[in-house]
């Protein structure tokens, strides 16, 4: 199997350039492949999906009529980032979560940047990730947002463009965890040679990070995973990240307040309980404080944070910055607090709560992706090109009807990686979702992260729930020596 007839003209292509030569950074991986057995890839292929599924890597799917379960999709040939090209995207990384945890803490105090006009007020005060309750809370070192999950995608050129910012509950990571272990197995000599970067490390730099942010004056924190329970669509995560991590894996109901401490029931009795690592939504952590009838969460939970003897990562209202009206603004944001211009760009944005950006909007929908301002998963969102007539003159109901709730961006010619469609390979296009860490003092950025690719031929949307897969990202530090290899 060769990639002889494979397309790469009319955009940018992760592994060959636009003459259909492996790029330099591709080339081992390439030239390895082709000189595979016939049938040899199908059959690695075949074999990582049959590791996968019986390691029960699995995602639920809500209102699905195949079933609620799924094996993750799973493509062999790795997406390939040079090294030195990645340094820059990490810096961009760190520089954008840092000024977004400023941006969150300077909201719920001073808000000293509406104060000075670089954002409006209703920004946050219509946002529905804005929560009142949380209004002078302080967490350990000033971090609201520990874990980010920020999605890149790359336009024809290649440049990269920051897409949106997951900063609640951002999912799979264990996927890149696992991805990797199945490429090892698969080309290690190829891998090692290619010096790819470590990712097998993550977990322990995300438990390092929690204890940073340990409540004042623990040295030694309990660390708890809390998970909403099995029928969460990322539970396999949960329970895998606390495996790895060392961490208590929890449900609300195993958790009691006891009037100072959040205490985990263990057969060993009351375990107090110093850092959550919470997977569930902010609306369910305290009945207390926000829903009342939920049972995720623990009564008491928000007092313990609010009083300095719980750490909650990541900390509830951290959702007033995964608006994508609010993502619109980061790059002021970076101008304001850091006195430096962004690395990332964002995709270019226009908010439909803007008369003319709405009617902008509204006279080129067959052109443009409109999305929901607080929906993730691909729900609820517009590709003009992809739809219908009908589909358009009711969207645009719905853009008339709440014009807050959404904001409009070009189409972009999405970068493609090749992919095993039967016995041949096939673009498709894909993004990236690197997750940083931060801790206030510094921040860790996962070398590459999880790539989405959407497999349906054709499709912008990469989301597992709307069909997509995934691929392991290698960020290597070797090129290869320049010979043929071409596609």
């Amino acid at each position: 199997m060769n990639f002889e007839g494979y397309e790469t003209e009319g955009f940018f292509d992760e592994l060959f350039d636009n003459q259909g030569l492996a790029r330099d950074s591709a080339r081992l991986l390439v030239n390895a492949i082709e000189r595979l057995p016939p049938g040899d890839l199908l059959k690695r292929q075949e074999a990582s999906e049959l590791a996968m599924h019986s390691m029960g890597i699995t995602f639920n799917v809500y209102g699905s009529g195949e079933g609620t379960e799924r094996a993750i999709p799973f493509d062999i040939v790795p997406r390939i980032i040079d090294g030195a090209e990645w340094d820059v995207v990490e810096t961009g990384l760190k520089q954008r979560i840092k000024a977004v945890n400023r941006f969150i803490d300077d909201i719920y105090h001073e808000r000293k940047i509406i104060a000075d006009g670089v954002v409006p007020e209703w920004l946050f005060t219509s946002s529905k990730g804005y929560l009142p309750q949380c209004q002078d809370l302080n967490p350990p070192k000033g971090v609201w947002a520990h874990v980010t999950g920020t999605d890149l995608v790359r336009d024809e050129n290649g440049t990269f463009f920051v897409l949106e910012d997951n900063l609640r509950v951002p999912s799979g990571v264990s996927y890149v965890l696992l991805n990797r272990t199945l490429m090892k197995r698969n080309f290690p000599e190829v891998f090692h040679k290619s010096q790819v970067r470590r990712v097998v490390d993550y977990p322990d730099q995300f438990m390092k990070m929690l204890h940073r942010v340990a409540p004042e004056g623990v040295s030694r924190p309990n660390v708890a995973v809390l998970t909403p329970g099995v029928y969460n669509s990322a539970y396999f995560e949960h329970a895998f990240l606390a495996r790895q991590m060392g961490a208590l894996l929890v449900e609300g109901r195993d958790l009691v307040y006891d009037g100072k401490h959040i205490c985990a029931r263990t057969v060993e009795g009351l375990q107090r309980i110093d850092v959550i690592y919470r997977r569930v939504d902010d609306d369910f952590l305290d009945p207390e404080v926000f829903r009342s009838d939920s049972s995720l969460g623990c009564p008491g939970m928000m007092k313990a944070f609010r009083d300095g003897t719980l750490t909650l990562a990541n900390a509830p209202g951290t959702g007033v910055a995964d608006d994508k009206v609010v993502y619109a603004f980061v790059p002021d944001m970076i101008r304001y607090y850091l006195g430096e211009e962004p690395l990332l760009p964002n995709v270019p944005t226009h908010l439909c709560c803007e008369p003319e950006a709405l009617e902008y909007t509204l006279d080129n929908l067959e052109k443009l992706v409109v999305k929901p301002a607080s929906e993730s998963g691909g729900y609820g969102m517009l590709i003009g090109p992809r739809s219908t007539e009908a589909e358009r003159n009711e969207f645009a109901k719905s853009l008339r009807a709440d014009p807050r709730n959404y904001i409009s961006q070009p189409t972009l010619a999405l970068s493609r990686a090749p992919v095993v469609v039967d016995n041949h390979f096939e673009g498709r296009h894909l993004d990236l979702r690197p997750y940083i860490l931060h801790s206030g003092d510094d921040s860790y950025v996962l070398p590459g992260g999880l790539t989405r690719v959407a497999l349906k031929k054709g499709s912008l949307v990469v989301n597992s729930s709307q069909g997509g897969g995934t691929k392991d990202t290698w960020v290597v530090d070797h090129a290869a020596k320049p010979e043929v290899a071409s596609c």
